[in-house]
Protein backbone atom coordinates (compact mmCIF):
# COMPACT_ATOMS: atom_id res chain seq x y z
CA UNK A 1 0.00 0.00 0.00
CA UNK A 2 2.91 2.35 0.68
CA UNK A 3 4.04 1.91 -2.93
CA UNK A 4 0.52 2.64 -4.15
CA UNK A 5 0.43 5.90 -2.19
CA UNK A 6 3.90 6.84 -3.38
CA UNK A 7 2.71 6.40 -6.96
CA UNK A 8 -0.35 8.53 -6.28
CA UNK A 9 1.90 11.29 -5.01
CA UNK A 10 4.08 10.88 -8.12
CA UNK A 11 1.25 11.26 -10.61
CA UNK A 12 -0.23 14.58 -11.71
CA UNK A 13 -2.18 15.94 -14.66
CA UNK A 14 0.71 16.34 -17.10
CA UNK A 15 0.68 19.61 -19.00
CA UNK A 16 3.51 18.91 -21.44
CA UNK A 17 4.31 15.46 -22.84
CA UNK A 18 7.55 14.32 -24.47
CA UNK A 19 6.40 13.62 -28.01
CA UNK A 20 9.48 11.45 -28.68
CA UNK A 21 8.55 8.83 -26.07
CA UNK A 22 5.99 6.13 -26.86
CA UNK A 23 4.28 3.60 -24.62
CA UNK A 24 5.29 0.02 -25.34
CA UNK A 25 2.74 -2.43 -26.68
CA UNK A 26 3.05 -4.45 -23.48
CA UNK A 27 2.33 -1.48 -21.23
CA UNK A 28 -0.52 -0.30 -23.46
CA UNK A 29 -2.09 -3.75 -23.22
CA UNK A 30 -1.79 -3.57 -19.43
CA UNK A 31 -3.59 -0.23 -19.38
CA UNK A 32 -6.29 -1.58 -21.68
CA UNK A 33 -6.79 -4.56 -19.38
CA UNK A 34 -7.02 -2.24 -16.36
CA UNK A 35 -9.77 -0.30 -18.12
CA UNK A 36 -11.53 -3.51 -19.14
CA UNK A 37 -11.52 -4.77 -15.54
CA UNK A 38 -13.00 -1.55 -14.14
CA UNK A 39 -16.11 -1.71 -12.03
CA UNK A 40 -19.37 -0.45 -13.53
CA UNK A 41 -22.95 -0.28 -12.40
CA UNK A 42 -24.62 -3.70 -12.77
CA UNK A 43 -21.47 -4.76 -14.64
CA UNK A 44 -22.94 -3.21 -17.78
CA UNK A 45 -19.86 -1.27 -19.00
CA UNK A 46 -22.09 1.12 -20.97
CA UNK A 47 -19.30 2.68 -23.01
CA UNK A 48 -16.69 2.13 -25.70
CA UNK A 49 -13.01 3.05 -25.48
CA UNK A 50 -11.32 4.57 -28.53
CA UNK A 51 -7.52 4.65 -28.66
CA UNK A 52 -6.41 7.31 -31.12
CA UNK A 53 -2.94 6.93 -32.62
CA UNK A 54 -3.43 8.51 -36.07
CA UNK A 55 -1.60 11.88 -36.03
CA UNK A 56 -3.86 13.53 -38.62
CA UNK A 57 -6.94 12.57 -36.63
CA UNK A 58 -5.39 13.82 -33.42
CA UNK A 59 -4.58 17.15 -35.06
CA UNK A 60 -8.26 17.53 -35.87
CA UNK A 61 -9.21 16.59 -32.33
CA UNK A 62 -6.76 19.13 -30.90
CA UNK A 63 -8.86 21.90 -32.40
CA UNK A 64 -11.91 20.43 -30.65
CA UNK A 65 -9.98 20.32 -27.36
CA UNK A 66 -9.20 24.02 -27.13
CA UNK A 67 -5.82 23.58 -28.80
CA UNK A 68 -4.27 21.70 -25.87
CA UNK A 69 -0.85 20.31 -26.81
CA UNK A 70 -1.32 17.05 -24.89
CA UNK A 71 -3.72 15.83 -27.58
CA UNK A 72 -0.97 15.62 -30.20
CA UNK A 73 2.18 15.26 -28.06
CA UNK A 74 1.15 12.35 -25.81
CA UNK A 75 1.91 8.80 -26.86
CA UNK A 76 -1.80 7.96 -27.17
CA UNK A 77 -5.14 9.69 -26.88
CA UNK A 78 -8.00 7.80 -25.27
CA UNK A 79 -11.64 8.72 -25.80
CA UNK A 80 -14.16 7.37 -23.32
CA UNK A 81 -17.45 7.32 -25.21
CA UNK A 82 -20.68 6.51 -23.39
CA UNK A 83 -23.45 4.59 -25.13
CA UNK A 84 -26.41 6.86 -25.76
CA UNK A 85 -29.99 5.81 -25.03
CA UNK A 86 -28.79 2.59 -23.38
CA UNK A 87 -31.70 0.16 -23.61
CA UNK A 88 -32.97 -3.40 -23.39
CA UNK A 89 -30.94 -4.65 -26.35
CA UNK A 90 -27.75 -3.32 -24.78
CA UNK A 91 -28.62 -5.00 -21.48
CA UNK A 92 -29.39 -8.30 -23.19
CA UNK A 93 -26.08 -8.17 -25.05
CA UNK A 94 -24.11 -7.83 -21.81
CA UNK A 95 -26.15 -10.54 -20.07
CA UNK A 96 -25.33 -12.85 -22.98
CA UNK A 97 -21.65 -12.29 -22.22
CA UNK A 98 -22.34 -13.18 -18.56
CA UNK A 99 -24.07 -16.45 -19.40
CA UNK A 100 -21.48 -17.42 -22.00
CA UNK A 101 -18.41 -16.74 -19.88
CA UNK A 102 -19.92 -18.37 -16.80
CA UNK A 103 -21.33 -21.32 -18.76
CA UNK A 104 -24.87 -20.65 -17.53
CA UNK A 105 -28.19 -21.64 -19.12
CA UNK A 106 -29.44 -19.01 -21.55
CA UNK A 107 -32.32 -18.01 -19.27
CA UNK A 108 -30.34 -18.09 -16.01
CA UNK A 109 -30.20 -14.30 -15.67
CA UNK A 110 -33.72 -13.42 -16.81
CA UNK A 111 -34.67 -12.20 -13.36
CA UNK A 112 -31.53 -10.10 -13.00
CA UNK A 113 -32.03 -8.73 -16.49
CA UNK A 114 -35.62 -7.82 -15.73
CA UNK A 115 -34.50 -5.97 -12.61
CA UNK A 116 -31.89 -3.98 -14.52
CA UNK A 117 -34.35 -3.12 -17.27
CA UNK A 118 -36.89 -1.92 -14.70
CA UNK A 119 -34.26 0.48 -13.30
CA UNK A 120 -32.62 1.70 -16.50
CA UNK A 121 -34.60 1.15 -19.68
CA UNK A 122 -37.61 3.14 -18.48
CA UNK A 123 -35.55 6.22 -17.64
CA UNK A 124 -35.74 9.30 -19.89
CA UNK A 125 -33.00 9.27 -22.54
CA UNK A 126 -31.25 12.30 -21.05
CA UNK A 127 -31.06 10.64 -17.63
CA UNK A 128 -29.71 7.41 -19.15
CA UNK A 129 -27.05 9.34 -21.02
CA UNK A 130 -25.92 11.06 -17.82
CA UNK A 131 -25.73 7.66 -16.11
CA UNK A 132 -23.67 6.04 -18.87
CA UNK A 133 -21.35 9.06 -19.02
CA UNK A 134 -20.71 8.78 -15.28
CA UNK A 135 -19.64 5.18 -15.70
CA UNK A 136 -16.67 6.28 -17.83
CA UNK A 137 -15.14 7.98 -14.79
CA UNK A 138 -14.89 4.63 -13.03
CA UNK A 139 -12.89 3.33 -15.98
CA UNK A 140 -10.73 6.46 -15.91
CA UNK A 141 -9.94 5.79 -12.24
CA UNK A 142 -8.54 2.36 -13.08
CA UNK A 143 -6.49 3.86 -15.91
CA UNK A 144 -5.02 6.51 -13.60
CA UNK A 145 -4.05 3.98 -10.95
CA UNK A 146 -2.61 1.40 -13.35
CA UNK A 147 -0.64 4.04 -15.24
CA UNK A 148 0.87 5.37 -12.01
CA UNK A 149 2.06 1.85 -11.18
CA UNK A 150 3.84 1.77 -14.56
CA UNK A 151 5.14 5.34 -14.19
CA UNK A 152 3.10 6.40 -17.20
CA UNK A 153 1.59 9.86 -17.15
CA UNK A 154 -2.10 10.49 -17.72
CA UNK A 155 -4.00 13.73 -18.18
CA UNK A 156 -7.77 13.36 -17.78
CA UNK A 157 -9.51 16.03 -19.84
CA UNK A 158 -12.97 17.50 -19.74
CA UNK A 159 -11.82 20.55 -21.69
CA UNK A 160 -13.18 19.75 -25.14
CA UNK A 161 -16.27 20.19 -27.28
CA UNK A 162 -18.13 16.84 -27.24
CA UNK A 163 -20.20 17.64 -30.32
CA UNK A 164 -17.06 18.43 -32.33
CA UNK A 165 -15.28 15.26 -31.16
CA UNK A 166 -18.41 13.25 -31.98
CA UNK A 167 -18.47 14.68 -35.49
CA UNK A 168 -14.77 14.08 -36.16
CA UNK A 169 -14.93 10.48 -34.98
CA UNK A 170 -18.42 9.73 -36.32
CA UNK A 171 -19.58 8.70 -32.87
CA UNK A 172 -23.24 9.63 -33.20
CA UNK A 173 -23.64 7.11 -36.03
CA UNK A 174 -22.37 4.48 -33.60
CA UNK A 175 -24.76 5.50 -30.83
CA UNK A 176 -21.90 6.96 -28.81
CA UNK A 177 -20.94 10.27 -27.22
CA UNK A 178 -17.50 11.53 -26.20
CA UNK A 179 -17.75 11.83 -22.41
CA UNK A 180 -14.13 12.12 -21.39
CA UNK A 181 -10.63 12.28 -22.87
CA UNK A 182 -7.33 11.09 -21.45
CA UNK A 183 -3.86 11.55 -22.88
CA UNK A 184 -1.20 9.02 -21.87
CA UNK A 185 2.56 9.06 -22.28
CA UNK A 186 5.61 10.49 -20.56
CA UNK A 187 6.10 13.92 -19.02
CA UNK A 188 8.49 16.33 -20.70
CA UNK A 189 11.44 17.43 -18.61
CA UNK A 190 10.39 21.04 -19.29
CA UNK A 191 6.95 20.55 -17.74
CA UNK A 192 7.25 22.72 -14.64
CA UNK A 193 4.00 21.34 -13.22
CA UNK A 194 5.76 18.13 -12.17
CA UNK A 195 7.72 20.09 -9.57
CA UNK A 196 4.66 21.65 -7.91
CA UNK A 197 3.82 20.50 -4.41
CA UNK A 198 0.79 18.22 -4.49
CA UNK A 199 -2.13 19.97 -2.83
CA UNK A 200 -5.16 18.19 -1.42
CA UNK A 201 -7.62 18.81 1.40
CA UNK A 202 -6.57 17.62 4.84
CA UNK A 203 -8.17 14.52 6.37
CA UNK A 204 -10.06 16.81 8.73
CA UNK A 205 -11.54 18.81 5.86
CA UNK A 206 -12.28 15.85 3.64
CA UNK A 207 -13.58 13.02 5.82
CA UNK A 208 -16.65 12.86 8.03
CA UNK A 209 -17.01 9.89 10.37
CA UNK A 210 -20.50 9.32 11.76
Amino acid sequence: MNTFLENQNWRYATKKFDATKKISTEDLNTLKEAIRLSSSSYGMQPYKILIIENPELRAQLQAAAWGQSQIVDASHLIVFANITNFGNDDIDAVLNIFTTQRALPANALEGYGGFIKSKIASLPEEVKNVWTAKQTYLALGNLLNAAAELKIDVTPMEGFEPSAVNEILGLEKLGLNAALLATIGYRHEEDETQHYKKVRKSNEDLFITL
